[in-house]
C-alpha cells in the first residue's frame, strides 16, 4: 500500500510491476498514515484535512469507495488504529477544540460514531500507539508530551513531557512492558 503527497494511495502485489487497485487519485489530501487492519481485509487512510477513510480490500473493481469517510478531526489526522476487530478506530491529530485523540465506532452513523474524544495536546498529536493487552492508547503531540489513555474507563492515565520537540515515533515491544518514542530533534 502506498500513499502519496498529492493524496493518491495505490496498493500493490510483490510478483505484480502494476498496481492491482488505485483506492484515491492524485489531487486529494497529502497522506499522512496508511494501515492494514490485523486481519488483512481492510485499509485505511488518513489525511491532512482530517478525513479517515476506509476500504475493503478485496474490491473487484480498479478505483473502489471507501466504504467509510469522516473527518475526524478539524485540521488534520495524523495517525490512527485500528481497534480489536476494526470496528473501532483510535484517530489523533489536530482539532480546533483540542479534542486531539478520539475513539470512533464504525458500525454506526457518522453523526452518532464518535464514542470519546480526549481533550490533550494543545497544538495536536502527531501519533498513536494501542497497546491491545492493557487496553491503552499512547499519543504523542507536537510539543514533545506523551498521553496514555484507558480506552475501557475512558480517561487520561499519565501525561509528561519526553521532548523538546514535536514526537514523531512510537514503537511498542510484543510484551507491552516497553515503549519507545522518537522526536523531531
Amino acid at each position: 500500500l502506498t500513499g502519496a503527497q498529492d493524496g493518491s494511495v495505490r496498493m500493490f502485489e510483490w510478483t505484480r510491476p502494476q498496481q492491482l487497485v488505485c483506492f484515491r487519485q492524485a489531487g486529494n489530501a497529502r497522506v499522512t498514515r496508511m494501515y492494514f487492519n490485523s486481519q488483512g481485509n481492510k485499509c485505511g487512510v488518513a489525511d491532512g484535512e482530517g478525513f479517515l477513510s476506509i476500504w475493503q480490500v478485496n474490491q473487484t473493481t480498479s478505483n473502489p469507495k471507501p466504504y467509510l469517510s469522516w473527518q475526524c478531526h478539524s485540521k488534520t489526522t495524523s495517525d490512527f488504529a485500528f481497534i480489536t476487530s476494526s470496528s473501532l478506530v483510535a484517530t489523533s491529530g489536530q482539532s480546533s477544540d483540542n479534542r486531539n485523540v478520539c475513539l470512533w465506532d464504525t458500525l454506526v452513523s457518522s453523526g452518532n460514531s464518535l464514542i470519546h474524544a480526549f481533550t490533550c495536546h494543545d497544538h495536536g498529536a502527531t501519533v498513536l500507539q494501542y497497546a491491545p493487552k492493557h487496553q491503552l492508547l499512547i499519543s504523542g503531540g507536537r510539543k514533545g508530551y506523551i498521553c496514555i489513555f484507558d480506552i475501557r474507563q475512558r480517561q487520561t492515565l499519565y501525561t509528561f513531557q519526553a521532548h523538546e520537540s514535536a514526537v514523531k515515533a512510537l514503537a511498542l515491544d510484543p510484551s507491552e512492558d516497553y515503549f519507545v518514542t522518537g522526536s523531531a530533534e
